[in-house]
């Protein structure tokens, strides 16, 4: 990865970590041309609804996760990056303007699939968190240094709180009383108090932090410090105490902190060294790089953490990983430019957003389906023009389960935006006015 290009794409335009608690979905179905169409009905009560956000083409495509079917595509505000999903299923909220224009984040009812009036968030938003309870969205915007509460009763956003140069990531634990902000230009993780809104002292950590996860009990938040993709430590923090503890060296350029859901391990893909790094959460020591392609980003880890899988950007594959012996099975052939990946919470299908599929002389911008059972990927699924983020609804929100899937995401892992001045040669960004290649 070119990091004056990623530094450039910053200074120009300036994500279990998020568990998603889901329904089973269908099997995969076979044949080699891209599923297409437009009669999908909207989300209702024992469905499984991925949504997709299209960046450049505006909008948000809904597929069945039953069928694998897309439906009509939703119009939202200009270049859309990341959706985050209430607990209970009912709104899909989409972030939308980070680095290109005014921010805003609209609400998606999943019943109806209708986006309502989008909320004004301005600057440069880059993440978006919605608490366990389901009351509230917490929107990073890193031009204006600030995080923006947002009710989800009233679509109103509070008073910005202040939290210093580039936020870029935020976390909540699962109690929902702490959000945890990656502050990528003050070297820094600032934890806010969500009863009041209110900050506590910073908690120093290493250069440019834009990845964070927090293990599924709670005490430690983990965050990722790539540098100018010069650097390879993750800082685990003790949420108890809000105290860092001592650096854990992984690969280099860390993109993305996935913690087992057991608690386990947490695996950091590193960027520019092509590996993932598993973490001993117990003792904080770090075990032997895994081998996996080239640019490895997004990862999600199956509900009963057995496997994790890696999207690897620039070899357009995923790989999965058995954490029993933390070795990595045969690649994944997908679509070209796989960044974020999201998974059903019964483990048996992982989504790929494919962002550069069109340009590859493809079948065009896609969604990879993939078996868990098999490891093989299903038909594509055509979706809007550069695909770059997945979120999927809960089917029974008042259900539970003891084990959810884990991953990460534009919530708890690098901002879009790294992804697209990173790891991928020709991007969105080029579509946007930039000039972004390898070099």
């Amino acid at each position: 990865m070119n990091w004056v290009r990623r530094a450039i794409l910053r200074i120009t335009a300036t994500a279990v970590s998020c568990a998603a608690m889901l329904a089973p979905s269908a099997a995969l179905a076979a044949g080699p041309a891209a599923r297409t169409g437009s009669s999908t009905p909207a989300a209702h009560a024992g469905a499984v609804t991925l949504y997709v956000a299209n960046n450049t083409a505006d909008t948000v495509t809904p597929i069945s996760a039953a069928t694998n079917t897309p439906g009509k595509p939703i119009p939202v505000r200009a270049n859309p990056t990341a959706i985050a999903i209430t607990p209970n299923g009912k709104t899909a909220y989409v972030l939308s303007g980070a680095g290109f224009g005014p921010g805003y984040v609209t609400p998606v009812n999943t019943a109806t699939n209708k986006a309502g009036t989008p909320i004004k968030v301005n600057g440069d938003p880059v993440a978006i968190a919605i608490t366990p309870d389901g009351k509230t969205a917490y929107v990073a915007n890193s031009l204006s240094s600030v995080v923006i509460p947002i009710s989800t009763a009233t679509s109103k956003p509070g008073k910005p709180i202040t939290v210093g140069d580039a936020p870029d990531a935020i976390a909540i634990t699962p109690d929902g009383k702490t959000a945890y902000v990656a502050v990528a230009g003050l070297n820094e993780v600032v934890p806010i108090v969500t009863a009041t809104n209110t900050t506590l002292p910073p908690i120093r950590v290493g250069p440019l932090p834009g990845a964070i996860a927090i293990t599924p009990d709670g005490t430690t938040a983990y965050a990722a410090n790539p540098g100018m993709a010069d650097w390879h430590t993750v800082t685990p923090i003790h949420t108890a105490t809000h105290k860092a503890r001592p650096d854990i060296t992984v690969g280099l350029d860390p993109f993305c902190v996935a913690i087992t859901p057991d608690g386990a391990t947490a695996y950091v893909s590193a960027d520019r060294s092509g590996t993932v790094t598993p973490i001993n959460t117990a003792t904080n020591r770090a075990g032997p790089p895994i081998t996996v392609g080239n640019a490895p980003n997004g990862m999600v880890i199956t509900p009963d953490s057995r496997t994790a899988y890696v999207a690897n950007t620039l070899s357009n594959t995923v790989t999965p990983i058995r954490t029993a012996t933390n070795k990595a099975g045969p690649p994944i052939k997908v679509g070209r430019g796989p960044v974020y990946l999201a998974i059903t919470a019964d483990g048996k299908t992982v989504y790929t957003a494919n962002l550069n599929d069109q340009v590859s002389g493809g079948t065009g911008d896609t969604v990879t389906p993939i078996s868990t059972a098999t490891n093989k990927a299903g038909p594509p699924i055509k979706v809007g023009r550069g695909p770059i983020y997945i979120a999927i609804t809960p089917a029974h929100p008042e259900a539970v389960p003891q084990e959810a899937p884990a991953g990460c995401d534009a919530v708890s892992g690098q901002p879009w935006r790294r992804a697209l001045a990173g790891s991928t040669p020709i991007s969105l960004a080029a579509s946007r006015g930039f000039v972004v290649g390898e070099s």
